[in-house]
């Protein structure tokens, strides 16, 4: 009976946990300098199916305004999704060293503890030299919830841990 229940308790752990996973895409091992600035460009709202995700692009550029603040002095996020030359652009002519252009791949907030899908979420992030162009870094970080979120979990809450580490690797 004890193997049973540890067994059970073992399962229920596991399905509980969340996954994270960082696929840097680019060979680049250039480090940012911690005096410099950087201007995090919003995404757009992640989609899933039929379903758009309003504030996801707004949320997605908090989380990345939050790390890279632990690092650099100087750190800014848009107030609306703007494209890659645009925000290029505005970093320019507002003296950033570099921009952060994130891109939500997939934003998936599910009903988890009734459907048995977990959520899911994967961001897209570009790390670029402001002054020439230069992308200095790049990489996808996907998240999938456990299966037994009791309620707790969204596709943001998947985002914090990788994100901050994935950061931490920059400096």
């Amino acid at each position: 009976m004890k193997r049973y229940i540890l067994l059970f308790l073992s399962v229920l752990l596991v399905s509980c946990a969340d996954s994270h996973q960082i696929m840097k895409t680019s060979t680049s091992t250039a480090k940012l300098e911690k005096t410099a600035s950087a201007y995090i460009s919003v995404p757009r709202d992640g989609p899933y199916g039929h379903i758009n995700y309003t504030g996801s692009g707004a949320t997605t550029a908090q989380i990345m305004l939050l790390a890279f603040s632990r690092y650099l002095n100087r750190v800014e996020t848009g107030n609306t999704y703007q494209s890659y030359d645009d925000a290029l652009n505005y970093a320019k002519e507002n003296n950033f060293a570099y921009l952060v252009f994130p891109s939500i791949l997939a934003w998936e907030d599910r009903a988890t503890e009734w459907s048995g899908l977990p959520d899911k979420v994967a961001v897209k992030i570009l790390v670029v030299r402001v002054s020439n162009g230069t992308t200095l870094d790049a990489a996808i970080i996907k998240g999938k919830s456990g299966l037994a979120t009791f309620g707790g979990d969204h596709p943001q809450d998947l985002l914090t841990k990788p994100v901050d580490k994935y950061v931490k690797s920059l400096f």
